[in-house]
């Protein structure tokens, strides 16, 4: 994750780094459980993951992502964000729990990992520089 900028030193992106860090552990965990077929807990861990990341990006989207699109200079970016949000969630939550395709599920976190990466190194820097005081302090409140 990134500590370069200071961009977690704004309570809601400290958070949100700290949901990604639980988030890409779990995730690196269900992986693991696939690579060795325990398939069992591999379940388990989907759960958990679904778990953490609906929340998660439900905050993002309504609450730092709302104030970027109201900005407007990082719509474009936004709405990818958005969509892999849809697209990995769509996959993860689909799983077919009694016969699971794992090589799919194994996608999407490949996916999320990649997507965690972009939103730390490239949107939430970006969103300290953006966004004004007052959107802060409308996303805190």
């Amino acid at each position: 994750m990134c500590n370069y900028c200071g961009c977690r030193d704004f309570p809601l992106i400290g958070r949100l780094s700290a949901e990604h860090v639980e988030i890409g552990e779990v995730a690196r965990t269900l992986r693991m459980a696939v690579d060795r077929a325990a398939y069992a807990e591999a379940r388990d861990l989907l759960d958990d993951l679904l778990a953490l990341l609906l929340p998660h990006t439900a905050e993002e989207e309504r609450g730092l992502f709302a104030e970027l699109r109201e900005e407007g200079t990082l719509t474009g970016e936004v709405d990818r964000l958005c969509g892999e949000h849809a697209e990995i969630h769509g996959v993860l939550a689909a799983v077919d729990r009694a016969d699971p395709d794992w090589d799919r599920v194994l996608g999407a976190v490949k996916r999320l990992h990649e997507h965690i990466d972009k939103e730390e190194h490239g949107l939430f820097p970006a969103s300290v520089i953006v966004l004004p005081i007052p959107a802060w302090d409308r996303i805190t409140a």
